[in-house]
This record gives C-alpha cells, sequence and structure tokens, in this order.
C-alpha cells in the first residue's frame, strides 16, 4: 500500500500493525486511521456565484432589493420594493440592507447539516409557494422557483420532486412535508 499524502504534505507512515493487517486472512482491505480531507465543494461555490452574479446587476457583491426585484420581474414574478427588501433583511446578517455573498450562501445552503431555524424554513417554502400564503406547492410553483433561482427543471421533474414528498396523494406539498423534508 503506497504511503497517502494527507494534511499539509504529512505522510503516514506504516506501521507493523497495518502490515499485520494487511496480511490477514480476513480478505478485508485495512483502513488507515487518517483519512484525507473530502475535496472542496468548488462547484457548488462556483455555481452559486453564478446564481449570485445573475442578481448582482451592478457587480458590487451585494444584492439590492432593487435587483432582486428586478430579476424577479424580468422573469414574470413581480414583487414591489417593499416585498423584495422584506426577503432581503429577513437573510441579511450584517443589517446593510444588501445580501452579501455570504448571507446568499446561507439562504441557498443546509447549514452544514443543522436543521435550519422556523422563521428560515418558512421563507424558503414562501418561495417555493404556489400563491403567497396558499400554504402548497405545486409541481408549476416548484418549476417557476427553480427557474429563477437559475435551476431550471422540466414539468415532468418537477412533478418527480413533488411526488418523492407527497406524503397525502394530491400532487402537492403542505408545509409541514416541506418541513420534515428540511429537517432531514
Amino acid at each position: 500500500m503506497e504511503p497517502v499524502d494527507c494534511f499539509c504534505g504529512f505522510t503516514p507512515k506504516k506501521t507493523n500493525r497495518q502490515k499485520s493487517k494487511s496480511s490477514s486472512s480476513s480478505g478485508s482491505t485495512p483502513r488507515s486511521p487518517i483519512q484525507p480531507p473530502p475535496p472542496p465543494p468548488r462547484k457548488r461555490d462556483d455555481e452559486l456565484m453564478d446564481v449570485f452574479s445573475r442578481f448582482d446587476v451592478n457587480n458590487d457583491g451585494k444584492i439590492s432589493a432593487e435587483e432582486l426585484r428586478s430579476y424577479f420581474g424580468s422573469i414574470g414574478d413581480h414583487m414591489s420594493l417593499e416585498e423584495a427588501q422584506v426577503i432581503i433583511d429577513h437573510f441579511d446578517r450584517d443589517n446593510d440592507g444588501l445580501l452579501c455573498m455570504k448571507d446568499f450562501k446561507r439562504l441557498m445552503e443546509d447549514d452544514s447539516g443543522k436543521v435550519e431555524r422556523e422563521e428560515d424554513v418558512k421563507a424558503a417554502f414562501g418561495v417555493f409557494e404556489v400563491e403567497r400564503g396558499s400554504g402548497r406547492i405545486t409541481a408549476k410553483s416548484l418549476q417557476r422557483a427553480l427557474r429563477q433561482l437559475g435551476d431550471p427543471k422540466s414539468y415532468e421533474d418537477c412533478v418527480a420532486m413533488i411526488g418523492v414528498l407527497d406524503s397525502k396523494g394530491k400532487g402537492e406539498l403542505g408545509y409541514l412535508e416541506f418541513h420534515q423534508m428540511m429537517a432531514a
């Protein structure tokens, strides 16, 4: 077994214990006690930066309420400037009234596997909801929201995604089903 460079050029040395394990008759391959770190998630970061840049029209590294409103209006989902600012304020952690890339990533990612806070789940549900306050997500509303977020899917794909989570068989998701998915 070849030594593997792990952390900062550190190469674990073979020990007699490892050698004796590999010559055991169990037939299983020994596992190194030091596992190399997983590769950085560059592709996901690149995708998020691309989506972020679609919103950040003036390339200042921040998304304003006007830019958010303009983007959604350009794809047929009109909102008032006040509605756009409410969304921004909800996710804006430095209270400058704008979304920086860090705020945007927090909005888009799962926060390292932790269950999202209730208000974040409600806000995310609102993005996918068929009509604000309706309490349901349909395949069409899912398709619209994914397109707006830069991840277009076919209607059939969205029907399939809804079907996986639809515990009642109605072809739509309610808030509780959405919440369970987010907590998983």
